[in-house]
């Protein structure tokens, strides 16, 4: 078995819990003693395990070849998989569906023709309950075979039928298709670019969601499609910073569950993104109040249900958590208990071990090292910072890219490090410039930092105040208020200006908001 399917092995095994490595090993000993099984020794030495030695295991289980193992790995892993299908697939309905489909298909193997519909049929009614629409034409087709091909007794209406249902999900499944790749293309788009930088950029991101956005009510829409069609608005108003209407919109997919709530516990994690999203815009908005309410609700939904949450729910439940824990600390402004609060989210980005993806650590490093800034720990801060500024990723969320290298510069002029803020500058001019992304708020900065060596104590005074004045009339701007989500330089300047700290400085705008 190659290396990265030894890895996705012990990842698995290692993710287990207590109560499925004890349903594996009573599935494993069903008909003889599982120690007799070579895939359970290596179960037992990976489980017992933190790290994987291929030189150690051979030595410690000489029953165990050298050329068996990639097939007991690969045993092994089919295995678990089977275990865990079984012991899961009520909470799954596309899974329940599935293996009534199965079993339709052996029966029918079996010339058991009525008893093949009737499963059929079962099947079509949990796919309709829980908005499976692909597999409901899954289900149509193989019903659709039987009656082609077997006298079943059934009428020529039973063949209208059939076609008018036919009709109705394949134009369902249609309106699903190009929803679902709206919604992807779009929040691909925002990955890559975060928000709009310009008017240039507008209009592209505009011309592309209505010109591909179709004519529909989503009241008349399924489930799933409800979904996307929202999303789809969603990450649109989101990258051009509409964030009244991303709220909306947010609020609608969260609305779809309540709707259906049976399908929360069915699709927890798209549950948990919308109810992400309607914090997010919230607090994009600057509505704490409400944000803090949504925040409270969320961790309470945590206390309810946690014992109910399978590793993969709670990995994407947990990721909002931080990411909202985090935006609450720059809400209220109190980041010297922030700073005791992210400790938590220090130790999970550690261990990696909820699996997060590039873009998720990238946007929790940034953060991070936003806490630490507003608690004045500047080394803290550039050591979360490097974690961006030094990663090979390429084209991703270009926009906390480029203010990671920005922060960092700040961070280096408060530490009073001259020579590094020299060094670095040219570097971060050459990365902007590449990206195309050096607005005038950037410019501005990258300008005052510049020429900072030169200045005098009281100059340097003098220049804050300057700075400030012409990065206040940025703010309302459409195109150029994006910085200031990502840093808050204005509460910065305003520190440096009255000799105070960040934190009392931003506490304060909290409190007269």
């Amino acid at each position: 078995m190659p290396s990265q399917q030894t890895d996705q092995l012990i990842q698995l095994i290692h993710s287990l819990t207590k109560a499925e490595k004890k349903s594996f090993r009573l599935y494993v000993n069903r008909d003889n003693n599982a120690s007799d099984k070579l895939f359970m020794q290596l179960f037992d030495y990976i489980d017992s395990n933190k790290t994987f030695k291929e030189a150690d295991l051979l030595k410690k289980l000489p029953q165990i070849k050298k050329g068996q193992l990639s097939n007991i790995k690969a045993n092994l892993m089919k295995q678990i998989l089977v275990n865990l299908r079984n012991l899961h697939k009520q909470e799954f309905s596309d899974v329940a569906i599935r293996e009534l489909l199965d079993y339709s298909k052996i029966l029918q193997s079996k010339g058991m023709t009525k008893a093949s519909l009737d499963m059929l049929e079962k099947a079509k009614k949990m796919a309709q309950v829980n908005h499976e629409t692909l597999l409901a034409y899954h289900i149509l087709d193989e019903e659709r075979k039987i009656e082609t091909q077997y006298i079943t007794g059934s009428s020529t209406q039973k063949a209208i039928q059939l076609n008018e249902l036919s009709n109705l999900i394949l134009s369902k499944v249609a309106i699903h298709d190009k929803l679902s790749n709206l919604s992807l293309m779009l929040y691909g788009m925002y990955l890559k670019y975060g928000y709009v930088k310009d008017k240039k950029d507008f209009e592209h991101v505009k011309d592309y969601f209505y010109q591909n956005l179709p004519d529909l009510k989503p009241e008349k829409l399924g489930f799933y499609e409800r979904i996307y069609y929202y999303q789809s608005f969603v990450w649109y108003y989101h990258m051009t910073q509409d964030f009244v209407n991303y709220y909306k919109y947010s609020q609608k997919w969260v609305d779809c569950f309540r709707d259906f709530p049976h399908l929360i516990k069915e699709d927890q994690i798209l549950y948990f993104k919308g109810l992400h999203n309607a914090m997010n815009a919230l607090y994009m908005a600057n509505k704490t109040e409400k944000f803090l309410q949504h925040y409270a609700t969320y961790i309470e939904f945590e206390n309810q249900y946690i014992d109910q949450m399978s590793e993969s729910q709670l990995s994407n439940y947990r990721l909002f958590k931080y990411v909202h824990l985090l935006n609450k600390i720059f809400l209220i402004g109190d980041y010297k208990q922030g700073v005791k609060e992210i400790i938590e989210i220090r130790d999970v980005l550690k261990s990696g071990k909820h699996h997060w993806d590039i873009n998720r650590e990238m946007v929790f490093n940034y953060k991070v090292a936003c806490v630490y800034f507003g608690a004045d720990d500047y080394n803290n801060a550039i050591e979360y910072l490097n974690k961006i500024n030094n990663s090979p990723i390429g084209g991703l969320r270009e926009d906390i890219q480029c203010f990671a290298r920005i922060l960092t510069l700040i961070s280096h002029f408060e530490l009073g490090n001259d020579f590094l803020v020299s060094y670095q500058i040219k570097s971060v001019y050459r990365f902007l410039i590449k990206m195309e992304d050096l607005q005038s708020v950037q410019k501005e900065i990258l300008s005052f930092i510049r020429r900072t060596p030169q200045m005098t104590k009281y100059d340097l005074m003098s220049e804050f105040s300057k700075l400030r004045t012409k990065l206040i009339k940025f703010q309302k701007d459409p195109y150029e208020k994006r910085p200031f989500l990502y840093l808050d330089i204005i509460s910065w300047l305003d520190s440096k200006i009255e000799g105070r700290r960040i934190e009392e400085v931003i506490k304060e705008k909290m409190k007269k908001k």
